[in-house]
């Protein structure tokens, strides 16, 4: 892959405004709102320290990202930071995250309409040990199966980018050796909850194997996918 460039610099008046064909200006500012208020629930809930991790949300052909580092806590509604698919930077006056290709990469491999990074404890300690997350409990089928860990590399990097594709490929999440986790959704409540999902089953797998002379029993691959039928159809109907 070719690393996504991106400008900086450019504010709502410029030659990058929205222009014909993007979503309006109430629909971004929604967008934005929600995107911080999950980027400070992930500092709020310990996933994140300080300004790691990231989050994005998709709206239309734009993909709404935090900027590089910025405390969650300082951001305004003016500091929208959103960009093309092409990873150029339409909206805002400060950079978007490092991770920007991680983000665009998962956009262009899925239907996600959010993504969540974060360096949750439990998780990045499990990336360091296993090369996934063994079955300790059946919602690993929300993932579309076992978690799988994609190799280290340096992060806001291609090599990064493409190795988390690799471990996504048929699941909505994955783990980063030795960094963190990415987890995407048709929304970003389920982006968010879906890391949450991740961080608990890797501290509930890191606890029972915790128990000296027991081995935890896990579930079968068939097991996990008999509830991931039954999840198609978990929760209120509309």
């Amino acid at each position: 892959m070719t690393e996504t460039g991106h400008t900086h610099g450019h504010d709502r008046g410029s030659e990058h405004g929205l222009g014909h064909g993007h979503p309006d200006g109430p629909e971004i500012e929604q967008a934005w709102r929600d995107l911080v208020a999950t980027a400070r629930r992930s500092a709020a809930d310990g996933l994140v320290v300080g300004t790691s991790g990231n989050v994005s949300v998709r709206v239309g052909e734009l993909v709404l990202v935090t900027p590089s580092g910025v405390p969650y806590d300082r951001l305004t509604p003016g500091d929208t930071v959103a960009v093309d698919l092409d990873g150029r930077q339409v909206l805002g006056r400060l950079g978007p995250t490092s991770e920007l290709p991680m983000h665009l990469e998962v956009y262009r491999n899925s239907t996600a309409g959010a993504v969540v990074h974060t360096h949750a404890v439990h998780a990045t300690a499990v990336s360091t040990l296993v090369p996934e997350l063994p079955l300790i409990h059946y919602m690993a089928a929300d993932f579309g199966g076992p978690v799988r860990v994609a190799p280290y590399a340096m992060y806001g990097t291609d090599a990064l980018a493409g190795h988390m594709v690799d471990a996504l490929r048929d699941r909505t999440g994955c783990l980063l050796q030795n960094h963190g986790t990415v987890t995407y959704a048709d929304t970003l409540d389920k982006a968010y909850d879906r890391t949450a999902q991740l961080e608990w089953m890797c501290r509930l797998w890191l606890t029972a194997t915790s128990v000296p002379g027991r081995t935890p029993s896990l579930l079968s691959p068939q097991q996990v996918r008999d509830v991931g039928e039954r999840l198609k159809g978990y929760g209120q109907r509309s």
